[in-house]
């Protein structure tokens, strides 16, 4: 029997499993995942767990081949709109009312943006938190009822491609999970695969790095994504919210290898959510559908992207460091004002310091081009003025994106393991999705072939 194993159950390979359990896949499929199904995820884990940082997103999914990553490089503009027209249809499939995802659809670029910022309109199907947590229990009800296999609480600490096994610790406690210092590591437990698929999500980039290292992969080097939360009243964005909920505001400055934009805008019911990373605090933003929760707050990433630094991600790493305050990250506000309270009654923790110095002394001069686009913000937005505050930092760490086939996203060394996701600088649900249902229609189409070193053991 054919056993696929998907390490990380978020995005894309929880795709790539219902692609293949909906048109009858008869082998087995394991998905291994360091979080919780989405009955016991808590609601601090945002990085890990079933949907990965998809599920504990606002659910925004964008439909444009421009946005998310180079989906389109791999498969051209068509093939990836296809792909996209099928993760939309599995959120609406599993949601409880699937008439609540609609799309926006802008058309039109509003003079009074310009000349300060470019503007990108794109449609944009919005779930909403809440309703994420339902689709999600919907929809590993479903893969559960077909046979998927699902590893929660479960650290992958080793691949060997050569022998096609999965490596983790077996414990004699999984549900000690909020006293991780009374787990009893008791063995080690191997698990073999005829097919692999990597989706280990931004939780495990360094693991990706890892892998990439040890088996000498050609990967191509990333940018840092860097940035701070934006936070303020939404009657201040509502001329460009109108035109386009998620509105992507941009700025180049080619020469010096930079360029901003706004990321991940969230309005009506909005909040700024804390992601932990690698031991850091770092901040996103979250909204509901829900109207009870309506706070009129809007709050997007100012994310700056930089080309010119040398290894991307220990820089990044080095930076966020240096944006912590006893285990939180920082907040800052011209008018003194405090974060903002949650859409659950509880503040967002940042430690509150006075002065925007803080992010010079991170990312140098680089911080300038953040201060700059706050202040233009003001200039577009007059009634903006200095009623807005930033929780530091938000960052999207990239891995170093592997050299892999066009036509199934695989290794070219491995052609039986297929990276998805972050671990191929997907960045958002739908391209990430997107990219684990193109796999699985690849595994669909062709039988299993294995690497010419490899000596198939009966199991």
């Amino acid at each position: 029997m054919t056993k696929i194993v998907i390490v990380g159950a978020g995005v894309a390979g929880v795709n790539a499993a219902t692609k293949l359990v909906d048109n009858g896949f008869k082998g087995k499929i394991t998905i291994i995942d360091m979080g919780l199904d989405p009955y016991r995820r808590p609601a601090a884990d945002v990085m890990r767990g079933f949907l990965g940082a998809g599920g504990w997103s606002d659910g925004k999914l964008t439909y444009h081949t421009s946005i998310g990553g180079q989906l389109s490089k791999y498969t051209g503009d068509e093939k990836a709109m296809e792909l996209f027209d099928q993760v939309i249809a599995n959120f609406k499939r599993f949601h409880p009312n699937p008439s609540e995802v609609q799309c926006s659809d802008p058309q039109e670029e509003p003079d009074f943006i310009k000349p300060h910022f470019g503007l990108r309109l794109f449609p944009v199907w919005h779930v909403g938190t809440d309703y994420l947590h339902e689709i999600g229990k919907n929809w590993y009800n479903y893969l559960v009822e077909k046979g998927v296999e699902f590893l929660w609480e479960t650290k992958v600490t080793d691949i060997d491609f050569k022998n096609q096994t999965v490596h983790y610790p077996a414990v004699a406690e999984m549900d000690s999970r909020d006293l991780p210092g009374d787990l009893q590591w008791i063995s080690n437990t191997t698990l073999k695969y005829d097919t692999l698929i990597f989706g280990v999500g931004k939780s495990g980039i360094d693991f990706g790095k890892q892998l990439a290292e040890k088996y000498d992969l050609p990967t191509e080097p990333k940018s840092v994504q860097i940035g701070v939360r934006f936070e303020a009243p939404q009657e201040h964005f509502q001329k460009l919210i109108d035109i386009s909920y998620d509105f992507k505001l941009y700025q180049k400055f080619e020469e010096k290898g930079v360029s901003l934009r706004s990321f991940c805008t969230n309005n009506n019911a909005a909040y700024v959510a804390a992601e932990h990373t690698y031991g850091d605090v770092s901040y996103n933003g979250h909204a509901k559908k829900d109207e009870a929760y309506r706070n009129d707050m809007t709050n997007f990433g100012i994310l700056m992207e930089i080309r010119n630094i040398d290894k991307p991600f220990d820089w990044s790493r080095k930076a966020v460091e240096k944006l912590q305050h006893e285990g939180v990250g920082l907040f800052y506000s011209p008018s003194h004002r405090v974060p903002s309270k949650t859409s659950e009654g509880n503040y967002v923790e940042a430690h509150v310091v006075d002065s925007i110095d803080v992010l010079y002394d991170a990312i140098g001069e680089y911080a300038l081009h953040i201060e700059d686009f706050i202040m233009d913000l003001e200039k577009v937005f007059p009634t903006l003025g200095k009623d807005w505050g930033i929780y530091m930092p938000e960052v999207k760490y990239l891995s170093p994106e592997p050299l892999v086939n066009y036509d199934d996203l695989s290794l070219t060394r491995f052609p039986n393991v297929h990276f998805v996701g972050d671990a191929l600088s997907a960045r958002g649900i739908t391209v990430s999705g997107a990219q684990g249902t193109y796999v699985a229609e690849s595994i669909l189409k062709k039988p299993v072939e294995f690497p010419d070193f490899h000596i198939h053991e009966n199991f």
